[in-house]
C-alpha cells in the first residue's frame, strides 16, 4: 500500500473526502517526523512505537578494496510494533 492508497482507505473508513483524508495523513506523518527530529518517542496504543535511535560510529570495510573505513554515528527512525499488531 502506498500513500495514495492509504489516503483512499482513510477516506473510505472515516467518511472524509480524499482531500481531507490526505491532509490528515500528511499531518500524522509530519507530527511523527517532527517528534523524531526532536528525539521524542511516539507511542500509539495497539499499533506501536516510533523512536529515534542512534547507531554508534564504527569501523567498516570497503567491499571493493577491502580498505578499512570509518562509519560515522547516525540517527535513524525505528518502529517497534505493539503486541496486538504482532498477533495479527
Amino acid at each position: 500500500m502506498n500513500k495514495g492508497e492509504l489516503t483512499k482507505a482513510v477516506a473510505a473508513e472515516s467518511g472524509l473526502s480524499q482531500s481531507e483524508a490526505g491532509k490528515a495523513v500528511d499531518a500524522v506523518f509530519d507530527t511523527i517526523a517532527a517528534a523524531a527530529k526532536s528525539r521524542q518517542q511516539v507511542a500509539i496504543a495497539g499499533f506501536g512505537t516510533f523512536a529515534a535511535k542512534t547507531r554508534n560510529a564504527r569501523e567498516g570495510r570497503n567491499p571493493a578494496t577491502g580498505d578499512k573505513i570509518k562509519i560515522p554515528e547516525k540517527t535513524s527512525l525505528a518502529f517497534k510494533p505493539a503486541t496486538a499488531l504482532k498477533d495479527l
